[in-house]
């Protein structure tokens, strides 16, 4: 594992419109260099990708919740849990009014994976450099209070690093460690980007070569129902 990283908004990048190539936006800020790791807020994906739906008389907040939703969790007042069809159990299936305009929402992106794969291939199809993406959203957790962001899709990068079969300092077999090196990520670049700031991307420097690779949140993040013990 890598003994020292840097993390860092890059600045400068507009507000977002539908349509816009969001690789390219970031691509006017930012330099790429081997082994980098780009943290890209959802917001600004789902804003590129249309994901913006505005609320009138015949849609409540609340409708537009449950239609994004695959099953109800739980509900307790106006706060529901859901399981979106990404798989991700959340508040409200993800969807979001804040940083955005007056009566708007923005929902999830349909293929967060996919998203960051574009992000990636443009970036290494016009700058000929392979960078980890990461797309996070920000989540809260059973039995923890707090939020925190985690990633919800990424490209370039072995989501999970299995460290099963190595020895601990000790000289002890680890038989169970398998390290969510993207989540992990996703939080600290949060630290610096912020919840109010408008900074949507961070970049992470001097990543461990272990943690790039192939893979996606949806298969190797994403627990299977067969393997959860509360459903």
């Amino acid at each position: 594992m890598t003994s020292e990283i840097s993390i860092r908004p890059i600045s400068g990048i507009p507000e977002i419109s539908a349509g816009e190539n969001l690789a390219d936006c970031i691509l006017q800020h930012y330099v790429p260099e081997p082994y980098d790791i780009l943290v890209v807020s959802q917001k600004l994906v789902s804003k590129a990708e249309s994901r913006v739906v505005t609320l009138d008389d015949s849609t409540s907040y609340a409708d537009l919740v449950r239609s994004e939703a695959v099953r109800i969790v739980r509900q307790r007042g106006d706060l529901i849990i859901t399981e979106t069809m990404h798989g991700f159990v959340c508040a409200n299936s993800g969807a979001d009014q804040s940083n955005i305009g007056d009566g708007q929402v923005v929902l999830l992106p349909n293929d967060p994976d996919y998203s960051a794969q574009r992000i990636h291939d443009r970036i290494k199809g016009t700058r000929q450099v392979s960078v980890g993406v990461i797309v996070t959203d920000t989540f809260g957790r059973p039995w923890r209070r707090g939020v925190t962001d985690i990633a919800i899709g990424c490209a370039g990068l072995s989501p999970i690093v299995d460290l099963r079969g190595t020895v601990d300092m000790y000289g002890n077999e680890m038989q169970a460690t398998e390290v969510c090196v993207v989540d992990e990520l996703a939080g600290a670049a949060e630290l610096v980007k912020g919840k109010a700031s408008g900074n949507g991307v961070v970049l992470v420097r001097g990543g461990d070569e272990s943690w790039f690779g192939e893979g996606t949140v949806r298969d190797e993040i994403v627990r299977p129902p067969a393997e959860d013990l509360f459903r």
